[in-house]
């Protein structure tokens, strides 16, 4: 990694003064710090930009982590909050988009694989494996041989329709009548 160091001879000059920094005027320290910077990325040293960027790369790819495998919401978000730039969170949002695209993926060979078996069961010397086999790949969404089909069909009814026909259900299965309310009358009856 550093191996660039080993080769470098820095130049040797005669002429080392060092000032204090209060004595030096601005465009002096301007000037010493571009020159630093352009040593610097001769060298082969990556920019403070550069290093923030991996490092919130890095934090994004922990998130991704915490993520795909934490269970805990209060862990899970605080991973999140250690994101802190748009590099981050573009870095994970891009790592999600991908996990997402290969779970579909992942989805569809899988989905292959389990017709590509059934469609071998079907060549079972069992016949009860055999037509559960057919049966289930009759019920395989390109195939939808066998598909059951609900039909829904909608009346208008009043509450009073309704009222009846919830009635007249709740007798057929219970077996009970209606009560219906009557006056009570008393009778005296004559003792003799």
């Amino acid at each position: 990694m550093l191996e660039h160091l080993l080769d470098f001879e820095a130049p040797i000059t005669d002429d080392i003064r060092a000032t204090p920094l209060s004595k030096e005027s601005s465009q002096s320290i301007l000037e010493a710090q571009a020159s630093t910077l352009d040593w610097l990325e001769k060298m082969g040293v990556k920019s403070t930009e550069e290093v923030e960027d991996a490092a919130q790369r890095e934090l994004a790819q922990k998130a991704f982590g915490a993520l795909a495998t934490e269970t805990a919401e209060e862990k899970r978000q605080t991973t999140l909050l250690s994101i802190k730039t748009p590099v981050a969170v573009r870095h994970l949002v891009g790592m999600l988009t991908a996990y997402d695209w290969e779970f579909v993926e992942q989805a569809k060979e899988l989905r292959g694989y389990a017709v590509a078996q059934i469609l071998e069961e079907t060549k079972n010397p069992d016949s009860r494996i055999r037509l559960k086999a057919l049966d289930m790949l009759g019920r395989v969404t390109e195939v939808a041989l066998f598909t059951d089909r609900i039909e829904i069909k909608k009346t208008e009814m009043s509450d009073t329709e309704l009222d009846q026909r919830i009635r007249d259900k709740l007798n057929k299965f219970m077996g009970t009548v209606d009560v219906v309310e009557a006056d009570i009358i008393e009778h005296k009856s004559h003792e003799s």
